[in-house]
């Protein structure tokens, strides 16, 4: 007779089984809610990022403890001295409200395990572990939801903390402290986690996964976790940044540190692998960081924040910015005037980004366009031309207008290109963008 754990493996593979099924043959159908929250996902087109954890007391980014091959045991000390009484989470919320951002993806838990939310699935974990005694999850969820914005949750699929992460991956080889553990274990202990932060934080808008990359070949058991996901909020978009084609399950794909298949970064998607029937969405950092690093001195300027946001709406992508708060709780205050600049433009010029999706001629570095409905935005990058022309596709112009101003512009065409006349006064120094009305 089978002993539990031979039986709860042969069901396990019965369950891996269906799913390899579902996975080659049975297409995945979002329920009718899931396909509403695409569309609100899809209008968005700017959220804000937050890498935050026990880590940023060093200073060195998110990845500190595999890169210093910190022991376990010596990172467990950082818990106990992690006391942002700084803060405030609705001041987080207003900042990313007024740079014009719809929603929040924050980690929950990232790749050294800490958990930055009450867990019972473990003690490693904000509440039990740090003087704070909070739990900031809680405190961002209710300042979201009165500042009307969509809170996503980043989980980390990779975990160089617990045992039961085992066999290790291609990271964290070098951390000493961690024992052998049982796969099957994690998988449990993932799906109690994701139960927690679904089922006690009010509606969450997506989880954002992490860390497939490390262990490629593994049996992740997409297809128990996606429909746990699913079953517990059934609008809660699913991304999973594995730089992969979407899988079966997944309601968005992500595109980190780059534009939708150019792989400029070498580990990113090919063109070939980007889906043309979900959201998309560009992550990329204010300062070449993810977590707090307190010697970045490459700090992004709004021009060249507003120029990603453009380009990526040219790709029909979202554009998720990050920001690391310090130890203490706060945002750096470069960062929260940075974004304000940038809020400050969308407000003169969202209507060429929100709910558009990308337009008829593919972006470059000077020339993006986007629209919606019977309008076309030409967004002309970092020139200081008056001229400025575009490939005739043979358009059904009703009027163009400078979106700024509104005023009425000339235009001609032949047979190969429109060209547009701007009005002295008239040029952007970020970008000057033009409507073009259909009839």
């Amino acid at each position: 007779m089978m002993n539990k754990r031979a039986l709860f493996l042969c069901v396990t593979l019965w369950i891996s089984l269906i799913g390899t099924a579902q996975n080659g043959i049975k297409k995945y159908v979002p329920s009718e809610e899931n396909l509403e929250a695409r569309k609100w996902f899809e209008t968005a087109r700017f959220g804000l990022f937050i890498h935050w954890g026990v880590y940023s007391i060093l200073g060195d980014g998110e990845w500190v403890m595999n890169k210093k091959n910190i022991p376990k045991e010596t990172y467990g000390i950082l818990p106990s001295l992690f006391n942002p009484t700084e803060f405030d989470a609705f001041q987080w919320a207003k900042t990313a409200k007024n740079a014009g951002m719809k929603y929040i993806t924050i980690t929950s838990r990232h790749h050294d395990g800490f958990s930055m939310f009450n867990s019972k699935a473990s003690d490693y974990n904000i509440v039990s572990k740090t003087p704070y005694k909070k739990d900031i999850l809680k405190e961002l969820s209710e300042a979201c939801q009165t500042e009307g914005i969509k809170l996503f949750f980043y989980y980390s699929l990779l975990d160089w903390y617990r045992d039961d992460y085992f066999p290790r991956g291609k990271t964290g080889k070098g951390i000493t402290g961690r024992g052998k553990g049982d796969w099957i274990d994690y998988i449990e202990f993932m799906k109690k986690q994701l139960t927690e932060l679904l089922t006690n934080y009010g509606p969450i808008a997506g989880i954002w996964l992490d860390g497939h990359w490390d262990k490629k070949d593994a049996n992740w058991h997409y297809n128990e976790i996606y429909e746990l996901i699913h079953q517990l909020q059934p609008s809660c978009l699913i991304g999973n940044n594995h730089h992969e084609s979407p899988k079966w399950g997944e309601d968005f794909q992500m595109f980190e540190r780059d534009f939708p298949g150019k792989n400029t970064t070498g580990f990113g998607t090919s063109h070939d692998d980007v889906s043309t029937n979900m959201p998309l969405e560009v992550c990329e950092t204010i300062n070449g960081y993810w977590g707090f690093k307190y010697k970045a001195n490459k700090h992004k300027s709004a021009k060249s924040i507003i120029k990603d946001l453009i380009i990526s709406a040219g790709h029909g992508s979202n554009f998720l910015l990050n920001v690391g708060p310090m130890p203490n709780g706060k945002i750096q205050y470069k960062h929260v005037v940075t974004l304000k600049e940038v809020g400050d433009w969308l407000r003169r010029n969202g209507d060429a980004i929100y709910g558009t999706k990308a337009g008829p001629f593919p972006p470059s570095d000077s020339m993006v366009s986007t629209m919606k409905k019977n309008k076309i935005f030409i967004h002309f990058i970092d020139s200081n031309s008056k001229l400025f022309e575009i490939p005739n596709k043979k358009l059904n112009i009703e009027s163009v207008v400078l979106l700024k101003s509104k005023k009425s512009i000339d235009f001609s065409t032949n047979s190969n290109r429109i060209k547009f006349s701007i009005p002295d006064g008239e040029i952007d120094d970020i970008a000057t963008i033009i409507q073009i009305n259909l009839f």
